[in-house]
């Protein structure tokens, strides 16, 4: 039986992001979503069906009454923004959403923070839209006729 014979292995360099050409800066879109709980940051492709990265603030902080800090929502940004100068993305849309709906409408303390943390490591954002779910009718609101008593 004659030898086998392999055939030549090709590698070829795998690159993650968008394609991306000289000159040119790739946007992405930054959904911020700030509750009183926890900050979390997710960069997604201009689609936003592509996640490319998302990082908490409770990924950055061991102490969970920190997990909503603009301490935690700042490197949370930060963490984000390195690795989207790696992947090629120089600018951000950003999308902030609060937790809406029968909750609260204000954003949480690390929505700003996170927002000034991409702005000082170089990332340059474009256009900056409250996405917070405001319902047009719904159940009722919490704590009853007379409110919440403290």
């Amino acid at each position: 039986m004659a030898p086998k014979v392999k055939a030549a292995v090709v590698e070829t360099e795998v690159k993650l992001g968008p394609q991306v050409r000289e000159g040119e800066i790739e946007f992405g879109v930054a959904h911020i979503f700030a509750s009183f709980n926890d900050t979390f940051v997710h960069v997604t492709d201009l689609s936003g069906r592509e996640t490319l990265i998302r990082v908490t603030g409770g990924m950055k902080v061991k102490a969970d009454r920190d997990e909503s800090s603009p301490y935690a929502a700042m490197f949370a940004a930060q963490d984000v923004a390195a690795h989207c100068k790696e992947l090629g993305i120089g600018a951000l849309h950003v999308k902030l959403r609060a937790t809406g709906g029968t909750g609260t409408r204000t954003p949480g303390p690390g929505a700003q923070s996170a927002l000034r943390a991409f702005a000082r490591s170089g990332m340059k954002i474009g256009r900056i839209e409250d996405v917070t779910p405001i319902p047009t009718d719904c159940t009722r609101r919490g704590h009853g006729r007379r409110g919440r008593r403290l």
